[in-house]
């Protein structure tokens, strides 16, 4: 059986579909798939910095589709977790530069030894987007909750179910469980009723991401952190397995009693 072909995007840029896109991959890695992350993000490549892996590239994707290197050739295996590979994007070439059914073409080859290719779109819905949308099984939209994500997401949502027949899942990012208590900030129940679609996962807003992402250490690498759940998390329910949400709580000696008194 081929692998699942599963296509990251967002309407709006800045929103962590890339930090979202590593450390799914890793998290699905770790939990003994083979996994292949192609970066469809031509001349705005970020996802080999986010990886650690940009001393390590070669050859990108452009160089494939034009014959220059076998696939093979263009994959870079990270040495952390042996079954995950990354397929970069070129750096100073164009979108339009990779067509639709080379695109299709390149991932239909790799769901042939990988059991998930999770690709990295750009963001928006102009070339790039179709050419990552077009070979997946499965979309991913990750948003914030802010106002302006939100109406983007909804807008990319509306062209998937219209003109690509997916029904896609949802990643709220960034999500800050304090001021959604306090009022300040839309709750998930909210942003469901906005989007509209089944929910895959929620990643808290926490420093530490940021600095892991900067590092090229993808946090899901440390399972000891708790943030780190969320994706992996994320990675059972891809795999088609029920676990619950996380609690959104830093674990802490507070939290604790707060939890252990039903606060």
């Amino acid at each position: 059986m081929p692998g699942t072909v599963i296509t990251v995007t967002s309407g709006k840029g800045g929103v962590g579909k890339t930090t979202t896109t590593t450390n799914v991959a890793v998290a699905l890695a770790l939990a003994g798939k083979r996994v292949v992350v192609v970066d469809a993000d031509i001349g705005l490549r970020n996802l080999d910095l986010v990886m650690g892996l940009e001393s390590r590239v070669i050859y990108d994707l452009v160089d494939v589709v034009e014959g220059r290197c076998e696939l093979q050739q263009a994959l870079v295996r990270d040495n952390r977790v042996e079954s995950l590979h990354l397929l970069a994007a070129a750096q100073t070439r164009d979108k339009s530069d990779v067509g639709i059914q080379q695109m299709v073409s390149v991932c239909k080859a790799l769901s042939q030894t990988a059991d998930y290719v999770i690709i990295d779109s750009p963001a928006g819905i102009e070339h790039g987007f179709q050419s990552a949308i077009a070979p997946s099984d499965r979309v991913l939209i990750v948003t914030t909750a802010d106002v302006s994500a939100l109406r983007d997401a909804d807008k990319v949502i509306y062209l998937l179910e219209r003109d690509w027949k997916h029904q896609p899942g949802l990643v709220v990012n960034r999500y800050n469980a304090q001021l959604s208590r306090d009022g300040e900030l839309r709750d998930i129940d909210d942003i469901l009723d906005i989007l509209s679609i089944d929910l895959l996962g929620v990643v808290p807003e926490h420093k530490s991401i940021v600095l892991a992402t900067d590092r090229g250490q993808p946090i899901a690498l440390n399972r000891r952190h708790y943030v780190s759940q969320a994706y992996h998390n994320m990675a059972q329910r891809v795999m088609g397995n029920n676990v619950p949400l996380m609690d959104f709580r830093e674990p802490g000696f507070f939290n604790a009693l707060a939890r252990l008194f039903g606060r």
